[in-house]
C-alpha cells in the first residue's frame, strides 16, 4: 500500500519550531521543561509550546510534544499535572514509551492521539498489535529494523495503526537509545532524559596491575572511537521507504540548531514531492539532495539496519567531531527600510560575503553592507552571540530565511 509519508522535524526552541514549519514540516515534535528525553535541549515553556502549537495549526502543521522518560514512582505525579496542562493547548499527540504515563495519558487528555516511543523498543509486530489495542493510534519503529522487516509489520497489522521510522540523524550505539554508560559514568540518566554521550568519547586500555597506566587501542592506527556511529541518511531510498508503508519520516535531531532544521527539512521535502510528482524527477535531482543534506553538521553517512547488519564500516574511528560546511548566523525576523533583523548567533563581518537560504531550495550570495545594533550604532563586525542587529545586504532576504557562511572544509581535515 503506497502511502504518501508525513515529513517529521524535530524543533528545540520557539525559533527552530517556525524555522521547520517554514521550510517543509507536516509535523514538528518538540519537548516541555519536563517528561522528555532531550534534558539538555532548550525545550519549550507552557507558553511558547501554546505559541508553536498555533503558529503549526496556521500553517496547516502538527505538533507532537514528547514525554517518553522511563517514568520512576515520584514522576508520576508530575505527569499528572504536565498532562492537564497540555490538555488546554491541545497539541496534535504526545510521544510515550512508558506503559504507565500512556494510562495517565489516555485517562487525562483521552482526545489527544498517543504515539508510542522508539524507546519502547517496537520491533515486531505483535508489539504494534498490542500498543494498537491499548489505544495508540501510532508506533515509531526502532532503528534495529530492516526494510524487509518493516513491510512484514506493514502487512500484519491495522491499516489505520500508522508506522513512523527514523530515516536521517545520530544513532546511538545502545538498543533503541536504552543506555547505560552515560549514568554510570555520570549518574545522568540517559533514559530520563540527560545523556552526555559517552559513544562518542575516545577509549583506552587499562591492564588490572597497572592502574594509571592508558594504553591506547589502536585500529588500523585510526583512533578508538569504537562506539562513534556515522549518521543515518535515507535521502537516497525515498521509494522503499515509501513501499514499505511508512506512514512518518522522522528526522532525528532535538538539540540541533535552526540551520541544521532548515537544511534537512528543505531536502526531505523536495525529494519526497520530486519522488511523487515523477520518479524520474527526484533521480534526477539527486545531486541536488545530497549535496544539500552534507551543508548541514554531521558525522558521515550510513543507512544504518535498513538493507543488513551494520558492520565496521558504519562506525567512525578517526574523530569524535562533525563534519561542518556551514555555519549558522541568524534567522530573518523582520525586514524593514532595506534592514533585515536577526538575533546572530555567529561572528559575521561588513564586507563579508554570507549566503541567504530560503524554503523554496535558492541560496543566494550577498555582500554584507551595515551592520547596525538596537541602540541605532554601527558594527563592523557581530562577535557576540545573541545580540540582535538590523542588516543592509546586497540582496534583501524575507522572513524565516536563514543568514550563513561556507567554511572552508579543508581547515577542518
Amino acid at each position: 500500500m503506497s502511502r504518501h509519508p508525513e515529513l517529521l522535524i524535530p524543533a528545540s526552541s520557539l525559533e527552530v519550531l517556525k524555522t521547520a514549519v517554514i521550510f517543509g514540516a507536516d509535523a514538528v515534535y518538540i519537548g516541555g521543561e519536563a517528561f522528555g528525553l532531550r534534558a539538555k535541549a532548550k525545550n519549550f515553556s507552557m507558553e511558547e509550546m501554546s505559541e508553536g502549537i498555533q503558529f503549526a495549526h496556521e500553517h496547516n502543521v502538527k505538533v507532537y510534544v514528547t514525554a517518553n522518560i522511563l517514568a520512576h514512582n515520584d514522576d508520576l505525579d508530575g505527569v499528572r499535572e504536565y498532562f492537564k496542562e497540555l490538555k488546554e493547548i491541545k497539541p496534535d499527540a504526545l510521544i510515550i514509551a512508558d506503559p504507565g504515563v500512556f494510562e495517565i495519558a489516555k485517562e487525562i487528555c483521552p482526545e489527544i492521539e498517543r504515539h508510542i516511543s522508539t524507546q519502547a523498543n517496537n520491533t515486531n509486530y505483535a508489539t504494534y498489535n498490542f500498543w494498537y489495542k491499548q489505544g495508540a493510534s501510532r508506533v515509531v519503529s526502532a532503528r534495529e529494523l530492516s526494510m524487509e522487516e518493516l513491510k512484514e509489520l506493514r502487512a500484519n497489522i491495522p491499516a489505520d495503526l500508522e508506522i513512523e521510522t527514523f530515516i536521517h540523524g545520530a544513532m546511538c550505539i545502545s538498543y533503541s537509545g536504552r543506555c547505560l554508560l552515560s549514568n554510570y559514568f555520570t549518574g545522568r540518566d540517559a533514559n530520563r532524559g540527560a545523556c552526555t554521550h559517552p559513544c562518542r568519547w575516545k577509549y583506552a586500555v587499562v591492564e588490572e596491575k597497572r592502574p594509571g597506566e592508558y594504553l591506547p587501542v589502536y585500529e588500523n592506527e585510526r583512533g578508538t572511537y569504537i562506539f562513534n556511529s556515522k549518521d543515518l541518511c535515507m535521502i537516497e531510498h525515498i521509494p522503499e521507504l515509501i513501499d514499505a508503508g511508512i506512514d512518518s519520516l522522522k528526522i532525528e535531531g532535538r538539540m540541533k540548531t535552526a540551520l541544521y532544521v532548515a537544511t534537512v527539512a528543505r531536502t526531505y521535502r523536495k525529494a519526497i514531492d520530486d519522488y511523487k510528482k515523477d520518479p524520474k524527477l527526484y533521480e534526477q535531482n539527486m545531486p541536488w539532495y545530497k549535496e544539500q543534506i552534507s551543508n548541514c553538521t554531521y558525522r558521515q553517512f550510513t543507512t544504518g539496519f535498513f538493507f543488513g547488519k551494520p558492520d565496521e564500516t558504519t562506525q567512525i574511528y578517526d574523530s569524535n567531531t562533525y563534519n561542518k560546511e556551514y555555519t549558522y548566523l541568524g534567522i530573518v525576523g523582520e525586514v524593514r527600510d532595506g534592514l533585515c533583523r536577526i538575533e546572530q548567533r555567529n561572528k559575521f563581518s561588513v564586507k563579508e560575503t554570507i549566503e541567504i537560504m530560503k524554503p523554496d531550495g535558492r541560496n543566494t550570495e550577498a555582500e554584507v553592507r551595515r551592520i547596525i545594533n538596537e541602540e541605532g550604532g554601527e558594527q563592523e563586525s557581530a562577535p557576540h552571540s545573541k545580540q540582535v542587529l538590523y542588516v543592509e545586504l546586497s540582496e534583501t532576504p524575507d522572513v524565516y530565511d536563514i543568514l550563513r557562511r561556507k567554511e572552508d572544509v579543508s581547515e577542518q581535515m
